[in-house]
């Protein structure tokens, strides 16, 4: 029921998952186990967020066929650099209990130096050696991504960005369509700020769902893949229940109309090695 988008090397990936970011490792393997029995299949986690094996633990209790399963992790700015990136996805595969993932991406371009380029290169050999189905980045800004292509290799998968209703990153959603990149969205929901916004609320009441339900499908109609993150059982449930309602051009018009300073995280530039 979830729909999947094709990657620019052809990997199908879905286009609603799971993220783990914040979620205790103790508490990791209970939510995803959650998630899974509840019907997602795509799961997105990072080294740095310390919680890989109770992602693993939870995949390998799930009895999910492997081949059903969409694993996200990421590299850690501390691990740029060739031989530094396959020495920590090695440590991230051994956390998950995995042979290889379906997307590796970098973390951060933390652009103070240039070792996201060699790093990249890097994951160009990761996927060649099939231990990563995809490659691609997050929280790349556009010049970040052309000094990617001006390497001349594989163009990132994917770039995933905070993405929301106030604060739309038009730049980077621009230049990924250009370069045929897929947008993922993190902290989707803005950390519940655009919840009570009234295009969000009146849209809600139009069709009989949550708030954040409007606000997902919002991103799903515009071609977003997007991973909610929650450790709540009932809304784990419902972040999925997305599918049974479409919003109007109207709606989707006056939630776009929402756009303000409303980054949750630090910008790009903010985080260096």
């Amino acid at each position: 029921m979830i729909p999947e988008i094709t990657l620019n090397n052809g990997v199908r990936m879905p286009q609603l998952g799971f993220g783990v970011f914040q979620v205790p490792d103790d508490e990791t393997q209970r939510a995803v186990e959650t998630a899974l029995a509840a019907g997602y299949r795509s799961i997105d986690t990072a080294a740095v967020y310390g919680n890989e094996r109770g992602v693993g633990k939870a995949l390998a209790a799930s009895g999910v066929p492997r081949d059903e399963l969409f694993v996200t992790t990421k590299l850690w700015i501390s691990d740029l650099g060739r031989e530094n990136a396959r020495r920590a996805l090695d440590t991230s595969l051994a956390k998950l209990g995995l042979d290889a993932v379906d997307l590796y991406l970098i973390h951060w371009p933390a652009p103070r130096t240039d070792a996201y380029l060699e790093t990249w290169q890097a994951l160009e050999e990761l996927a060649a050696d099939q231990k990563t189905r995809a490659i691609g980045v997050s929280n790349f800004l556009p010049e970040h991504l052309e000094r990617l292509a001006a390497l001349g290799g594989t163009v990132p998968a994917v770039n995933q960005i905070e993405l929301h209703p106030a604060l739309q990153n038009r730049e980077s959603v621009a230049a990924n369509r250009k370069h045929d990149i897929a947008t993922e969205a993190w902290s989707p929901l803005a950390q519940g700020a655009v919840l009570d916004d009234e295009p969000v609320t009146a849209a809600a009441a139009a069709h009989g769902v949550t708030p954040a339900q409007v606000v997902i499908r919002w991103h799903l109609q515009k071609g977003n893949v997007v991973i909610p993150k929650s450790v709540t059982p009932k809304r784990i449930s419902e972040n999925l229940d997305v599918f049974g309602f479409e919003l109007t051009a109207h709606e989707i018009t006056a939630i776009d109309g929402l756009e303000r300073d409303g980054r949750t995280g630090p910008h790009p530039e903010q985080v260096n090695v």
